[in-house]
């Protein structure tokens, strides 16, 4: 996918592809949507996460208990 911005007729040429009936009042806001995922999606790949452990390492039961609640 290019790095230009989807037009409302490009989402529905899309959405037509997909097999999904879109109706011409939806094509506007299904672009801005499909806009606005794409930059945070980006936002997300530029972070460095490689020190990251993946969530199956985390451990609830480990912290220290609170007793403000």
């Amino acid at each position: 996918m290019s790095n230009a911005e989807l037009t409302p007729p490009e989402a529905a040429r899309r959405a037509a592809q997909a097999g999904l009936d879109l109706p011409a009042d939806r094509h506007a806001a299904v672009a801005a949507t499909a806009e606005h995922i794409r930059s945070v999606v980006a936002v997300l790949r530029e972070l460095d996460l490689g020190d990251t452990p993946p969530a199956a390492a985390f451990r609830a039961e480990g912290g220290r208990p609170d007793a403000a609640v």
